[in-house]
């Protein structure tokens, strides 16, 4: 019974807190238009707020549910058998619904239609093997950093990531979904969805053989 309960809460830890860093992308991303018309600044807007919102989150949910709050994480941790295949689903479940939530809720703060469609091309495949390199690199930090820095470490990684890779790192299918919900500054149209969650399950896969080459140098 109470390991039930544990799966419970943790599922529940999933969904809330992938629907709170859904609020802060897109939320971010429809003040920062409205704050300036300088792409530049949107984009520093937008990943300031993703960055603190997402240390905050793996600080208070990493003890509860593993603060994996994206669909690749859960599978790769299936792979590596730290979750069950039941659990690994309702995971898989609860972040894609908690990030539809978020940009309901951030639609609504803003007192705009709580679902709208992007119309801006991101089919290019630079952006896709941005997204291959996004997700690679946040997963193996999650493989690799040590459990005390890694509120830290992944933050980072997504911060520095929003800037130098071409696709500006969603690296999380649970959150390119919730993206797709919107037509503001962090929007993306849903016929580019397929190729970007393609791109970061490759992305999950490469970390895995990595962290898995690396574990084992001297």
């Amino acid at each position: 019974m109470r390991l039930l309960l544990n799966s419970r809460r943790a599922v529940f830890a999933e969904f809330v807190g992938t629907a709170i860093l859904i609020m802060a992308v897109v939320g971010s991303g429809i003040a920062a238009q409205r704050l300036t018309a300088d792409i530049g600044l949107q984009l520093l807007i937008n990943a300031v707020a993703t960055v603190l919102a997402l240390g905050v989150l793996i600080a208070l949910f990493l003890p509860i549910s593993g603060a994996h709050f994206n669909p690749v994480v859960s599978a790769v941790m299936l792979v590596r058998r730290d979750l069950s295949v039941g659990l690994a689903g309702a995971y898989v479940v609860a972040q894609v619904a908690g990030g539809a939530l978020g940009t309901l809720i951030s639609h609504a703060m803003y007192d705009r239609s709580l679902v709208s469609t992007f119309d801006g091309d991101r089919s290019e495949a630079g952006l896709w093997l941005g997204e291959i390199i996004a997700t690679a690199g946040l997963v193996l930090v999650v493989l690799l950093a040590s459990r005390e820095v890694v509120a830290v470490a992944v933050p980072a990684w997504i911060g520095a990531a929003y800037f130098f890779t071409s696709s500006t790192s969603f690296a999380n299918p649970a959150v390119t979904i919730a993206r797709a919900l919107t037509d503001s500054f962090s929007g993306i149209r849903w016929e580019d969805v397929p190729w970007f969650v393609l791109a970061q399950l490759l992305g999950g896969a490469i970390a895995i053989v990595l962290a898995r080459s690396l574990k084992e140098m001297p």
